[in-house]
């Protein structure tokens, strides 16, 4: 979701409760587009991020520490100088534009005392901290030109001001009858009627107006009747009553686990669709703070293991078009059969046959039908024998030629696949390296350094979950783990699953020499469909056995087992309410 306006109204309202009177101690520029102010107030002292980086501005609390330059900014100084140890005010937003004002008193040299506004625009690639003397910038973070912008400088000495570039209309205190005239005779999609025409409404919160009101997002506005017109009003004056109000519900909606979406209201456009789920949280900034975080790890780990993802999607394509050239020479030796049927039949009836006959009449007795066999003039009768055996004998090595082969492939694409899975469980660049260790020893990366190579250090450890029973679960995060799992780890009498046919992970669960509950079953069950190639499927079939009935075959691949002795289940992939240990 885009940082609009209702979530700065939000943060606004957080920033009011917990600064307001709080004095400065601290500030550092740990990046070039960010500061960290800490304040110390009656209940207590926060942490305050300011990021201006075009790809990601925020503004939140946090415990976070990060590491600051030797030497400070000038901005940072400048700041330093100023309102080091300066007293917050007031912390305000104009309508709901993306803009926060902190206003800050503070003693000068002579002991006077002074005011100063701190700005911080959240505006995408344009956002900035600007620091000033009522309408005078003093400095910001990021100077803009006249060269960079034509709407407007920030450079020292300049006067501040909010450039305006479209016709938009104040949502806080527009009238029933200017909405009307502004937004529903617009010749437009209902929702960018909205977010086009009004101040800090997104894309993302005109089409949860329209949701709230029953309108599809993509109707245009001046076709829907008046009855919808008027609800459409009143969803949208009940969500401008919360924020003049204060009333705001932090919350991150997930899809499948991952964080799809964060908001400050409570969202009616995900009820009732599956695999969406909804945390709320007590502050804005503690969503910020998590759903940026995981979306951080989501997308460093993609990052980091897009060479790895990369390397084993080759080696599949690869082997995928191998399997069908294999495929087609196999189906060209179905004809051998019918060639050593024709040389024992020519064998059989031979003496029946006159010399310099084109193709001769005889009974098959494996079908008891009478067949045409095409003979050679050329050739004798005993040599066209020979020439059918020939080709049943040539075509038969092909057979089980092309039969191993196609064996063999079909084991390597086993075994790509599995690691594809096992690229796609990693959460943390540590759950990278016994993955590229694996490619290394199977030759689809080259080693590198020579034997004398350090190793990487092996941190990563398999899931640990406990079920509601509180028995001990474990899921391998990739082949040597779930060899480690099964081998090592688990005993006779502890439980083994793992997703039928497909590539998983091996789960593990200690029984300790208890029965297991059913619950217990399903729910490991469920983490077995969840860390497997099905996990976005509505339903995964999971087998189960003792573990005792899982063998290793000698010289497969590792993590790759069979078992003849096992029940199975049908289970949904959710594993929303297994509590992972905080080991993990």
């Amino acid at each position: 979701m885009a940082f609009d306006g209702i979530t700065v109204a939000a943060l606004v309202k957080e920033l009011r409760d917990k600064l307001i009177d709080g004095r400065i101690s601290k500030i550092a520029q740990p990046e070039t587009d960010e500061l960290v102010f800490t304040v110390k107030t009656r209940n207590g002292q926060h942490k305050l991020k300011i990021s201006a980086s075009a790809s990601l501005p925020l503004v939140y609390f946090t415990e976070e520490s990060k590491p600051s330059p030797m030497v400070a900014p000038n901005f940072c100084m400048l700041l330093r100088k100023h309102i080091g140890t300066g007293r917050i005010t007031n912390i305000y937003q104009p309508s709901l534009e993306r803009i926060i004002h902190f206003e800050i008193e503070h003693y000068n040299e002579l002991g006077d005392l002074c005011h100063k506004i701190l700005t911080v625009e959240l505006m995408g690639k344009h956002s900035n901290v600007i620091f000033r003397d009522g309408d005078m910038i003093i400095d910001s973070i990021k100077h803009i030109s006249s060269y960079v912008s034509s709407l407007r400088e920030v450079l020292p000495g300049r006067d501040y001001f909010v450039p305006i570039t479209a016709e938009k209309e104040d949502p806080l205190n527009i009238t029933k009858e200017q909405f009307f005239d502004k937004i529903t005779t617009q010749n437009e999609a209902a929702a960018k009627a909205i977010y086009m025409n009004l101040t800090g409404i997104s894309p993302f919160m005109a089409e949860e107006i329209c949701s709230r009101a029953s309108i599809s997002s993509d109707v245009y506005i001046n076709t829907i009747s008046d009855v919808e017109k008027e609800h459409l009003y009143r969803q949208f004056a009940h969500l401008i009553d919360d924020i003049k109000n204060g009333i705001f519900v932090p919350n991150i909606i997930y899809n499948k686990n991952i964080p799809h979406e964060f908001a400050v209201v409570k969202l009616a456009m995900f009820d009732n669709i599956p695999d969406f789920e909804v945390k709320c949280f007590v502050d804005i900034s503690k969503m910020l703070e998590n759903f940026y975080a995981e979306k951080s790890v989501i997308t460093r780990i993609r990052q980091k293991s897009a060479d790895l993802r990369r390397i084993v999607q080759t080696a599949l394509d690869r082997n995928y078009k191998k399997l069908q050239i294999q495929e087609k020479q196999l189906k060209d030796t179905e004809k051998r059969d019918k060639y050593r049927i024709y040389g024992e039949l020519i064998n059989t009836y031979g003496y029946e046959i006159q010399d310099g006959a084109a193709s001769f009449e005889a009974l098959n007795y494996y079908t008891n039908e009478m067949i045409s066999i095409p003979l050679d003039k050329d050739l004798t009768i005993r040599e066209n024998s020979v020439k059918y055996f020939d080709k049943y004998n040539k075509l038969k090595r092909t057979y089980e030629a092309v039969t191993e082969l196609i064996k063999n492939t079909m084991e390597e694409i086993n075994h790509l696949e599995s690691i594809a899975t096992a690229l796609s469980i990693a959460q943390k660049e540590e759950d990278l390296v016994e993955i590229k260790a694996e490619l290394v020893e199977y030759s689809y990366i080259k080693k590198s350094g020579g034997s004398n190579q350090k190793k990487e250090k092996v941190t990563s450890k398999p899931f640990h979950y406990i079920s509601h029973d509180g028995k001990h679960i474990y899921v391998g995060k990739n082949n040597y783990q779930n060899e480690e799992l099964t081998f090592e780890v688990a005993t006779a009498g502890d439980w083994w699953f793992h997703a039928k046919g497909i590539p998983g992970s091996h789960v593990i669960v200690k029984a300790e020499g208890e029965e297991l509950s059913d619950r217990t079953f399903e729910e490991a069950a469920r983490l077995a469909a969840f860390y497997s190639k099905d996990k976005t499927s509505k339903k995964v079939e999971v087998d189960y056995t003792d573990k005792k009935h899982v063998k290793k075959v000698k010289g497969s691949k590792p993590g790759f087992v069979i078992y003849h002795t096992n029940y199975s289940m049908v289970v949904s992939p959710d594993i929303s309410d297994i509590r992972l240990k905080s080991d993990n």
